[in-house]
């Protein structure tokens, strides 16, 4: 196997210089960083990865031992690798809590939808108000806001007057309403460049669930 040229002197030294500056400018703005608090966090967009970067959030949670919980809104009762995660091996620091029935095009009865949304919603009120929870995820939830199923002006008002100062919500799902995105902390857009769908291939376990 060929080996790489060596790097000059010169230019190991400017690389160093370099990097040094940077370090420099980053120590001094991480110095101006020193607050906390409970953050209003969005996941939307039409790309794949809202719900698992959520998920993803609640694990580093479990990780730190701070207690969490989540509330599905549309998945209901799919069986899905983080459901199965967390009831089997983590429901100790993470309470799980599946309130959909699925799509709005499987069950085709937007009474019982909206039925379903509202008891999700009152459950998580109920876990976003101890303050013992450190994050709460909703997953979906803005599937409900674009169906109508919950009003968001409703959510947003329970948030300012009732979330305790130091508890994480992540709400995910595509289509975040705008005055949502406004009053959010951490907002992230998944953009989506290509999807396998598009070419037949189904959601599989493991990628999708």
């Amino acid at each position: 196997m060929t080996q790489p040229d060596p790097i000059p002197e010169q230019d190991l030294a400017r690389h160093a210089q370099k990097m040094a500056k940077k370090k420099a400018a980053r120590d001094r703005m991480m110095e101006t960083k020193t607050g906390e608090k409970g953050l209003i966090i969005v996941h939307t967009g039409p790309g794949k990865g809202k719900s698992s970067s959520g998920f993803g959030m609640i694990m580093r949670c479990i990780a730190h031992d701070m207690p969490c919980a989540v509330v599905q809104f549309i998945k209901g009762a799919w069986d899905t690798g983080e459901r199965r995660l967390l009831t089997t091996h983590f429901a100790d620091l993470c309470q799980f809590h599946s309130m959909g029935e699925g799509f709005t095009w499987e069950t085709q009865d937007k009474s019982r939808d909206i039925a379903a949304a509202e008891a999700g919603w009152a459950k998580a009120r109920d876990l976003i108000r101890d303050p013992a929870n450190r994050m709460i995820l909703l997953d979906e939830i803005n599937i409900a806001f674009r169906y109508g199923y919950l009003d968001v002006a409703q959510v947003l008002a329970f948030l300012e007057a009732e979330k305790p100062p130091m508890t994480h919500v992540v709400l995910t799902g595509r289509g975040a309403p705008e005055s949502l995105i406004e009053a959010a902390d951490l907002v992230t857009e998944m953009g989506q460049v290509k999807h396998p769908f598009r070419a037949g291939i189904k959601a599989q376990a493991g990628v999708e669930f």
